[in-house]
C-alpha cells in the first residue's frame, strides 16, 4: 500500500514538472494536511497560515522542476519551502529587536503541569508569544534548528536567538503555570 502511494506521488510529481493541471490540483489535495500542519507552527491564527501556504505553495509549483528524487524525499523539500516562506512571512511584518545577553537564564517548566495541558492548548499558548519570539521557539524546539542556523535564516545573531527562546520558555512557563493554577 505505501508503495503503491509513493509510486502515485512521484507520478503526480513528474506530471507537475511537465506542467499538468490536474496533478498540480492533486499534489495540492495531496500535501495541503501536511503543509497546514507546518504553517500553523509559525503562524498565528489560521488566515495567516493560508497566506503562508498560499505563497508556498506557489513557489514550489513554480520550482518544481528542480526537485531531484534522488537528493532527498519530496516532503523533506516541501518542508523546507513551507518553513522559509513562514519566515519570510514573519520578517516582513517584523523586525527582530537585537537584544543580547551573556547568560540566558534556563527557566524550567514542571512536567506534571504540561502532562495535564493537552497539546492544542499547548499549540494555542505557543501561538500568543511575540511573532520573533515565537518564530525562534517553533523553529528550536519543535523544528529542532540550531541557534546557528536560526540566527542565519532570519538575520540575527545566535545570542539574540538564544534570547528569545529564554523569552519564550519564560512566557510559556508563567502562562502554563496560570493554566494550572
Amino acid at each position: 500500500m505505501i508503495e503503491k502511494l509513493e509510486l502515485d506521488l512521484r507520478n503526480i510529481i513528474t506530471d507537475c514538472q511537465q506542467g499538468v493541471r490536474k496533478a498540480q490540483e492533486q499534489l495540492y489535495r495531496h500535501c495541503y494536511g501536511f503543509a497546514m500542519t507546518i504553517a500553523m507552527r509559525y503562524a498565528v491564527d489560521e488566515n495567516e497560515a493560508a497566506d503562508i501556504l498560499s505563497c508556498a505553495f506557489a513557489k514550489m509549483f513554480r520550482s518544481i522542476h528542480t526537485f531531484d528524487a534522488s537528493k532527498g524525499n519530496f516532503h523533506g523539500w516541501l518542508k523546507k519551502i513551507i518553513i522559509n516562506e513562514s519566515l519570510d512571512h514573519i520578517k516582513k511584518r517584523n523586525r527582530f529587536a537585537s537584544l543580547e545577553t551573556d547568560t540566558v537564564e534556563e527557566p524550567s517548566i514542571n512536567n506534571e503541569i504540561i502532562e495535564k495541558t493537552d497539546a492544542a492548548a499547548i499549540l494555542q499558548l505557543i501561538r500568543q508569544l511575540p511573532r520573533a519570539t515565537h518564530a525562534v521557539f517553533v523553529l528550536y524546539a519543535i523544528d529542532g534548528y540550531s541557534h546557528k542556523e536560526i540566527a542565519s535564516q532570519l538575520g540575527i545573531s545566535e545570542g539574540t536567538s538564544k534570547w528569545h527562546l529564554s523569552e519564550a520558555r519564560k512566557i510559556l512557563q508563567q502562562k502554563i503555570a496560570a493554566i494550572s493554577a
